[in-house]
């Protein structure tokens, strides 16, 4: 079975599609310095549309998601977000933490998995 790596580096790839199931990273805002909760996870979302596309598959197709907030207090202002955002009835398995993350001005991280 082949396995696809989508941009690849040194250290790690975005995402990797391997047979029908296609696991992304830990995706961070790309706009980090400029927003809040809100815009970061927006942001974040539409990466990993654009990284689905691109492994062919989409968000209704989601199997499981972790979400790493620095402020576990930042949730509703988030799940506002992901909610608008996911496809009704595709809800994946989920976990949300409380976690520093690997810089300051990073206030949310979203990795997926889902099926193509």
């Amino acid at each position: 079975m082949t396995i696809q790596r989508i941009e690849s580096g040194t250290r790690m790839s975005k995402a990797v599609v391997h047979g029908d199931t296609v696991y992304l990273a830990g995706q961070v805002s790309t706009n980090a310095a400029q927003g809040g909760v809100t815009e970061q996870t927006k942001d974040i979302l539409a990466i990993i549309d654009g990284f689905l596309a691109q492994a062919g598959t989409d968000k209704t197709k989601l199997l499981s998601a972790n979400i790493w907030l620095t402020d576990i207090g930042t949730f509703a202002e988030m799940n506002a977000v992901w909610d608008a955002w996911l496809a009704p009835g595709c809800a994946p398995a989920r976990a949300t933490v409380e976690a520093k993350l690997a810089a300051p001005n990073l206030k949310v991280e979203i990795a997926v998995i889902a099926a193509k």
